[in-house]
């Protein structure tokens, strides 16, 4: 059974994503928000945390080892703060920890250490493709061999900081089954589109990828010829968005619970009426199961035991919690709600779109 102890080595590492969280994303959200442009030196800050490089062994550049629990506190704490911020800042994730959970010997050490540098190193994702059906364990986007190359042609959508990744994993069908391939920035037939405009995450450069032709060497498929682990890797996206959410609707809680105390109406603060009161219960109690869930997906995850379901229920029950609660957080303001002036519809615009989203975070 897992503990719900955390180490001190993760509390320290909770303590410093949510004061960063607290200081830079939250100050900024509703300004990145308005601007649709989150600050460079916010992303700089939240990559002097070390979040990434203290997932990564030392032979390989970092200085400490992946869990995927710690990963998903912090997570937690990061969209609390700010849920376009805190995807912007995890980025690199995209690339460096599916190379960690599936890559090659030889492309761990040659790319690996790239994403452990003093500097901000962005990467990227192109998982979600723009139909109806999507499905990431059935894609349209194809890859076929081609000689010493796979080439790959389709279509992606909601790709993260595509723009100015230096890496970026592009999933595709090879044989019917999904393999990511790793395509450097500048690849012929690699076309990145006009960013995405989207009802929230106004803030994360979310865009629009198109493959045509890209021929990218057959080293570059991840795993090498052993191919990728996709379930595990989807696995850890989805704990990933679940934490996310959590985060997003804890705020959302937060915010909701402060107003209904404060608020007075007819004599009274409008959290002592049975209606708010209920629904700021149910909003809590939902917010934990999901955090429990999402704690226990990611704790078999470093088991190394086979979490597809408990990570797949973890992020299906995180989406529809955290726009319910978003949604009630907008109710128990009334007509402030509804206002600019306050976060809570930023964060019902924001959680709105989890249950559309797949693989656009990882821990």
């Amino acid at each position: 059974m897992y503990s719900f102890e955390p180490s001190e080595e993760q509390l320290m590492i909770v303590d410093a994503a949510r004061k960063f969280a607290s200081k830079e994303l939250r100050e900024h959200a509703r300004n990145a928000d308005e601007k649709g442009d989150l600050a460079a030196e916010i992303v700089h800050s939240g990559w002097d945390l070390g979040l990434l490089p203290a997932s990564i062994p030392e032979e390989y550049g970092g200085f400490g080892e992946r869990s995927a629990v710690t990963g998903v506190l912090a997570a937690e704490e990061l969209a609390w703060g700010d849920l376009s911020g805190a995807l912007a800042v995890s980025s690199a994730n995209l690339v460096a920890l599916p190379l960690l959970l599936s890559g090659s010997e030889e492309q761990k050490k040659e790319i690996l250490p790239q994403f452990c540098s003093d500097s901000y190193v962005a990467g990227s994702a192109a998982v979600i493709e723009p139909r109806y059906d999507f499905d990431a364990a059935n894609l349209k986007t194809t890859a076929r061999a081609d000689g010493d190359s796979y080439v790959i042609n389709g279509m992606k959508c909601d790709v993260p900081c595509a723009a100015e990744s230096e890496w970026m994993i592009v999933y595709a069908a090879l044989d019917g089954k999904t393999e990511g391939f790793l395509v450097r920035k500048g690849t012929a037939g690699v076309q990145v589109k006009e960013r995405d405009q989207n009802m929230g995450l106004k803030a994360c450069p979310l865009y629009s990828v198109e493959l045509r032709d890209c021929r990218v060497p057959r080293s570059q498929r991840l795993g090498g010829d052993k191919g990728t682990n996709f379930d595990v890797i989807a696995s850890s996206s989805r704990v990933a968005l679940a934490a996310m959410a959590v985060g997003v609707a804890r705020a959302a809680y937060e915010y909701a619970l402060d107003y209904a105390k404060k608020r007075q109406a007819f004599g009274e603060a409008i959290g002592r009426r049975q209606s708010i009161a209920f629904m700021l219960a149910e909003m809590f109690i939902d917010i934990e199961a999901a955090r429990l869930m999402t704690w226990e997906a990611a704790w078999l995850l470093d088991e190394k035991r086979d979490a597809h379901r408990e990570a797949y229920l973890a992020k299906t029950f995180a989406d529809d919690m955290s726009l319910m609660v978003t949604d009630r957080a907008v109710q128990a303001l009334g007509g402030h709600g509804y206002i600019r002036e306050y976060p809570v519809e930023m964060w019902l615009r924001n959680a709105r779109g989890f249950a559309a989203l797949e693989g656009i975070a990882i821990v």
